[in-house]
């Protein structure tokens, strides 16, 4: 997991934090992270960025094989989209959460499926060529490199940005890891 962007999005996260006045602006907003996405979804289909269009995003890279974070992340990101379905269904049903792997040598849509399968059923996991996820991951700004093999595979190294996005597809803000409430929280706050 690569850690060097954790004191940025701390940085963002503390400073939108400590207001005790709502900012005016999302924390994202004009930041040059996303961008037109062309990929293959879990059921094998073309997937665009136009079918996201009008509906609000919560966009996290990673992989399937992963043995900790990426599945915990996804956990909380499910998680949030439940209690937002609680709180404000008229929300929540206008957000589509979205895992696109940075794998893509092993994670074929099937593989997606089956992992998208765990989490929340309006869960879009994407997949691609290599040179697709490259292109999409630098979009937004994701780092990623495969690591060393073992005879239990490989990892990924990655950045864990968990970014919401507009019903534009411009960002608004990067939303907290491992509080499925503070991620609600945040998501209320940024998505209106």
């Amino acid at each position: 997991m690569n850690m060097r962007w954790i004191p940025v999005a701390a940085a963002l996260l503390g400073a939108a934090a400590c207001s005790s006045e709502p900012a005016e602006a999302p924390p994202l907003r004009g930041a040059r992270i996303g961008g037109p996405i062309a990929l293959t979804d879990q059921n094998g289909r073309a997937f665009t960025d136009r079918q996201l269009a009008g509906r609000y995003r919560i966009m996290y890279f990673g992989y399937t094989f992963c043995p900790d974070v990426c599945p915990t992340d996804v956990q909380t990101i499910s998680l949030a989209m439940r209690l937002l379905e609680d709180r404000d269904p008229a929300l929540a049903a206008r957000i589509t959460p979205v895992f696109v792997s940075v794998d893509p040598a092993r994670d074929t849509p099937a593989v997606l499926k089956q992992f998208a399968a765990n989490f929340h059923p309006r869960l879009v996991a994407l997949t691609g060529s290599a040179a697709d996820i490259a292109r999409t991951a630098k979009e937004f700004g994701i780092y990623y490199a495969r690591g060393q093999g073992t005879k239990q595979g490989y990892l990924v190294d990655h950045s864990r940005q968990i970014y919401l996005m507009d019903t534009d597809g411009k960002p608004l803000a990067l939303l907290p890891e491992g509080a499925p409430g503070a991620m609600a929280d945040e998501i209320v706050k940024w998505a209106h």
